[in-house]
């Protein structure tokens, strides 16, 4: 396990660059998974991470596993490697763009919203 200090902060990097709610990440990953023909159970939609993620937004920080600790740590790295967490909100201009947004808000992180 991590220590208070260590924790504490992964904590705040996770919510910083987790910013859509629980609800918004549900219905995306609903949203994500759905065609022409069905959607998705709610709890079966979207990827293992991005369910893992809904899951950890609607935890307390003493309900958190190493499993949870884990993912976070993952989603933080990814988040920084791909996002330009300084300048954002940014406008689309690509189709490589929005598949990249597309995949970071399967982790819970808009780059369109402020």
């Amino acid at each position: 396990m991590t220590d208070a200090l260590e924790l504490d902060a992964l904590w705040e990097d996770f919510h910083r660059v987790v910013n859509m709610t629980s609800a918004e990440l549900a219905a995306w990953l609903r949203v994500r998974d759905a065609d022409e023909q069905a959607e998705p159970l709610p709890e079966q939609a979207g990827t293992p991470t991005g369910q893992h993620v809904l899951a950890i937004l609607q935890k307390r920080r003493t309900d958190l596993t190493d499993d949870d600790i884990r993912v976070m740590r993952k989603v933080v790295d990814t988040v920084t490697d791909q996002a330009d967490l300084e300048n954002e909100p940014e406008t689309e201009r690509t189709a490589e763009d929005t598949r990249r947004r597309h995949r970071l808000m399967t982790l819970g992180h808009d780059p369109l919203k402020a």
